[in-house]
């Protein structure tokens, strides 16, 4: 026999997953929990993302490292995921949340295209983002806040576009290149030296490499390629042609050549 509860459940439905969700089941929403007094639990923190265009595209890389205060919570922590096919978002603050996000993000997302039955406009994923983060500013003020970085093709202006948010879900689009996390400040400054307009893809990624190397260097929370245990940033590419996560091997070879290429130099900072 058919289950009774789904006729009321579809008629609630529209095309926001979140806002069914909210309206039928509001305690499976990761951003509507209730914290006991107090300071906030220790949790994982994802760090440092950055983000660029490049000619016919946009890029994203994260590094691997989670940290809980000063102790390494995970080397293996992956902060850039699909969104879609043809966008991708990356994680700073408190990872568990963070990781519920997205994955609400990217059902939003598909729960759209199933119910419109065409893709929403790059636009359009940044603002339901947006919502999604201020959904979670109560958990915000209490210490786990959850700072995206999202990116993707705009058919449209045929171009790729960046986007990064304030805790408030407020959206705000950045030009060429941004990073947020704990090592963003170090990662930024990278990227003003190296980054240039119309960058191929492969040096779009090598930009990425060397910024996160960059911020490695200085920022404890943020780890740095590992040629011992074989950990390479997490890179993303998106272009007309849809999302491409960028082989482990062309990583190695990049973040080998940029290590060679500074002991070679012999410099100290």
């Amino acid at each position: 026999m058919q289950d009774p509860s789904i006729g009321p459940l579809a008629k609630q439905a529209t095309s926001s997953f979140t806002e069914h969700l909210q309206r039928s089941r509001p305690e499976l929403l990761p951003f509507n929990q209730t914290l006991p007094a107090g300071a906030a639990p220790a949790a994982p923190h994802a760090t440092t993302i950055v983000a660029m265009t490049y000619a016919g595209g946009v890029l994203m890389a994260g590094d691997r490292r989670a940290t809980m205060g000063n102790v390494i919570a995970s080397r293996h922590i992956e902060k850039v995921f699909p969104a879609d096919q043809y966008s991708v978002l990356g994680i700073a603050g408190t990872a568990g949340l963070a990781i519920d996000i997205t994955r609400l993000f990217q059902v939003e997302l598909e729960h759209y295209e199933k119910i419109e039955g065409t893709l929403l406009s790059l636009v359009g994923k940044a603002n339901r983002l947006g919502a999604m983060i201020r959904g979670n500013l109560p958990m915000a003020m209490q210490g786990m806040a959850v700072i995206p970085l999202f990116a993707g093709f705009d058919h449209g202006s045929a171009t790729g576009r960046l986007f990064s948010y304030d805790l408030t879900g407020g959206r705000y689009e950045e030009y060429e290149h941004h990073s947020v996390g704990s090592g963003s400040i170090f990662a930024r400054g990278a990227l003003k030296k190296l980054w240039r307009p119309n960058l191929s893809e492969d040096e779009a990624v090598a930009v990425a490499v060397e910024s996160l190397y960059d911020a490695a260097d200085d920022d404890s929370a943020t780890g740095g390629p590992d040629p011992v245990r074989q950990l390479w940033p997490v890179v993303y590419a998106v272009n007309r042609a849809g999302h491409r996560r960028i082989p482990e091997r062309e990583l190695a070879a990049i973040s080998a050549a940029i290590v060679e290429s500074r002991a070679i130099a012999g410099r100290e900072a």
